[in-house]
């Protein structure tokens, strides 16, 4: 399979004949990642409800945690004593790490915003934060992760023209100010070590709510810029799916072809999908583990919600299909039974069941694009999916 573009972090393998499908691989300090892939989600240094082996048993390559969370709790110094989040949550593989910048500013009453940074009152304990784009890479550098991602304004749907305009300005000049900062950390690093340089990566992020002018402006200025992948933001923020669906496409268009491309957010599997034909190589979503914790598992014929009277008496797998370790050994009805009496087994079981669901729907996707197979595994999959389990 002949390699199309290549920098030093990422090598795009194969683009599939029919469609925008990309195989590519990740490299980082702690190990490859094959794309397009989805990230598991943990949040404050802990996937829910799962344990890292688990995590690993199941194949998961890479994990994203919050910088704004472990900044708030517990802490940076905690975490650097620890000897960086990897050892803090024992985690071997690679880590991208969210600036946090959709949780602050889902803090509508709580922060303000300003051209040099955020303040903020903390959902924690009420103490007042103020965060620079520099702090907020220089967290990052303490946690130790593998992918940065800088400060960024995003905006939810409905939002005013002027409002995304202001926020994706915004958010230009802190990526700016997020890549001079790390630039210049890169570089002192590089003197202070002769045999292997500790180099993270740092991605841009793309605003501008659903104008398309706006997004083309944000694309063209970061594009220039000597960032190692590219990130999609402010989607599946409430706007409607096929404005998600061309805003996704547009900003691909635009976006330079040899580097990894990252929808935040995003992460139901037929929007997986979709975005995956368009040319976006990985994912992230709580989807897996908050849909599992409320008893809701994903299946190849559709989603089941386990606590429903009908699977009172049903002796079957979760997934005929799936080879998990849930599927394997409990029944639907034994599932429902844990859910009722509050057991925390039930969710424990439907959170891996969920994750190796997503984690095979990679795979398989991989499969698809190196075999130029991509119609044909698209069509069967949501024929499948849709029908209904």
């Amino acid at each position: 399979m002949p390699c199309l573009l290549s920098n030093l972090m990422f090598t795009l393998i194969h683009t599939e004949k029919n469609s925008r499908a990309r195989l590519g691989k990740l490299i980082t300090l702690h190990g490859e990642v094959d794309t397009p892939c989805f990230m598991t989600v943990g949040t404050q240094g802990t996937v829910k409800a799962i344990s890292p082996r688990e995590l690993e048993a199941e194949g998961a390559q890479i994990i994203l945690s919050n910088a704004y969370h472990l900044f708030l709790r517990p802490g940076m110094e905690i975490i650097a004593e620890a000897g960086g989040l990897h050892k803090f949550m024992s985690w071997p593989g690679p880590i991208l790490t969210d600036s946090g910048g959709y949780q602050i500013f889902s803090l509508a009453l709580l922060r303000k915003v300003k051209d040099h940074g955020v303040e903020f009152q903390s959902h924690i304990d009420g103490l007042k934060h103020l965060l620079t784009p520099e702090d907020v890479i220089e967290i990052q550098r303490v946690l130790g992760s593998d992918i940065m991602m800088p400060l960024d304004e995003c905006v939810h749907y409905p939002c005013s023209k002027d409002h995304a305009e202001v926020a994706m300005r915004r958010t230009i000049d802190w990526a700016e100010r997020s890549l001079k900062i790390a630039k210049s950390q890169n570089r002192k690093i590089a003197k202070s070590q002769s045999h292997k340089v500790a180099r993270q990566m740092l991605f841009g992020i793309v605003q501008g709510a659903t104008y398309e002018d706006l997004r083309r402006d944000c694309c063209s200025r970061l594009a220039p810029m000597d960032f190692d992948g590219f990130a999609i933001g402010g989607v599946s923020v409430g706007e409607p799916k096929d404005l998600s669906y061309n805003t996704v496409k547009l900003c691909l268009g635009l976006l330079p072809q040899e580097k990894p491309r990252y929808l935040m957010g995003v992460g139901l599997p037929e929007d997986i999908v979709e975005a995956v034909e368009q040319g976006v190589d990985m994912f992230d979503c709580v989807v897996p583990t908050r849909y599992g914790r409320n008893g809701t598992a994903f299946t190849s014929r559709g989603k089941i919600t386990v606590r429903n009277a009908a699977y009172a008496k049903d002796f079957s797998p979760l997934d005929p299909s799936c080879s998990c370790y849930t599927c394997r050994n409990f029944t639907r009805a034994y599932l429902r039974h844990l859910f009722n009496t509050e057991e925390i087994l039930g969710l424990r079981l439907v959170c891996q069941h969920n994750i190796h669901f997503y984690l095979e729907l990679m795979r398989r996707i991989r499969q698809a694009i190196a075999a130029d197979g991509w119609k044909e595994f698209k069509e069967g999959f949501l024929a499948a999916y849709n029908r209904g389990a």
